[in-house]
């Protein structure tokens, strides 16, 4: 197959051109002779790799802790058609047996494939994180942070697991991050109050990302640097979740200043309610109230998000100075590169999967490609 005629966005640049696409992966850019029935006329709309979401919860009115194929894939069916091409179902502090089962639904996704975006492995949101930086977890089940606790959350599906949010302050956390680290699992600070200095010490133990910036952890004072400072004081990774609601736009600019494009992932951190009517939902057992763009509990807080990709791309390409192909990279190479997949996904180039999505001006998608078939 061939697409043509199409704006590519690479890392740095975007080159009008075309992409030839066989067994699944992208095998020549620009080719100069083509010997295939199959020529897809790009339209003049913009080539990107497909986005990738290392935060989600939930969308089309399913959540994975449901903890079923049914609704992972039904998850995967609904963020699809937004540009996600890929993602790591996330999941809540709850009781062991549904987060449990929550994750043998993702393995059992990942070995059975999906009908829309692939599923490259689980998020543990919690439950080892801070009592005093709760967010939307249900404080009825967080844990004391040990490497057993961590065991028997997973059972024999450690491999499954991309990433951790956890709290490093909390006693017996320093511990578990630096097995984690050792198993080639993502340590990442997050619904935590840690000081700087406990922070540090984390980051020093293993974590090498923090969960969702600004946003339930203990932020920047001028006699206190927080969680916040740590992340601004060292190389670590952070997400944000760029809907206009849980980061301001001055705010996000200091972070990008901070950290550079390099260092920053846009996540979705959607809950079921994504792409559904305003209404009432549930996240990790908890009523969620859905209005005005926002999902939030009955006292107010924050409760993950209604947004897609697509949408946090179109936010800051019409709110900040950056260029489509920064933007992009964060959406992209970015969070494969955290997933430890930079050298097949997250760029359009010669060898890597064919994940890719077609969009106009406005970030509208129109096609989506995943292993080099349009869904």
């Amino acid at each position: 197959m061939l697409i043509k005629n199409c704006k590519i966005i690479y890392k740095d640049e975007i080159e009008l051109g075309s992409v030839l696409i066989e067994n699944n992966k992208i095998t020549k850019i620009n080719p100069s002779k083509v010997n295939d029935d199959v020529v897809i006329d790009g339209g003049g709309l913009y080539l990107s790799p497909g986005f990738i979401d290392i935060h989600i919860h939930g969308a089309g009115g399913f959540d994975t802790m449901d903890g079923t194929y049914d609704a992972i894939n039904n998850i995967s069916k609904t963020i699809i058609t937004h540009g996600t091409t890929s993602f790591l179902p996330t999941t809540m502090t709850c009781s062991d047996t549904d987060i449990k089962k929550a994750v043998e639904a993702i393995t059992e996704a990942i070995n059975r494939g999906t009908e829309g975006a692939k599923v490259l492995g689980a998020h543990l949101e919690g439950p080892f994180i801070s009592t005093e930086m709760i967010g939307a977890q249900n404080p009825k089940y967080i844990q004391a942070p040990s490497i057993d606790s961590f065991k028997k959350l997973v059972g024999e599906n450690k491999n499954t697991i991309i990433s951790i949010t956890l709290a490093p302050e909390v006693p017996g956390a320093l511990e578990l991050i630096e097995y984690l680290n050792k198993e080639d699992i993502i340590a990442s600070i997050g619904h935590s109050k840690a000081t700087h200095e406990e922070a540090i010490k984390g980051i020093a133990s293993g974590v090498s990302h923090s969960t969702h910036l600004f946003n339930a952890m203990s932020g920047f004072h001028h006699r206190e640097a927080g969680v916040v400072g740590a992340i601004f004081n060292s190389d670590i990774t952070t997400e944000v979740i760029c809907d206009g609601i849980h980061i301001s736009y001055p705010s996000l600019k200091i972070a990008f200043n901070q950290k550079t494009t390099d260092k920053v992932i846009l996540i979705s951190d959607a809950m079921m309610a994504c792409g559904m009517p305003e209404g009432t939902y549930s996240l990790g057992g908890q009523e969620v109230f859905v209005k005005d763009n926002a999902a939030r509990l009955e006292n107010g807080a924050l409760a993950g998000s209604i947004l897609t990709l697509d949408k946090a791309v179109r936010n800051l390409h019409k709110n900040t100075h950056f260029e489509l192909p920064e933007i992009i990279k964060m959406a992209t190479y970015n969070p494969a590169k955290l997933c430890k997949l930079q050298h097949k996904k997250g760029l359009i180039k010669e060898g890597y999967d064919a994940d890719l999505i077609l969009f106009d001006e406005n970030i509208n998608v129109k096609k989506v490609m995943v292993g080099g078939r349009f869904l």
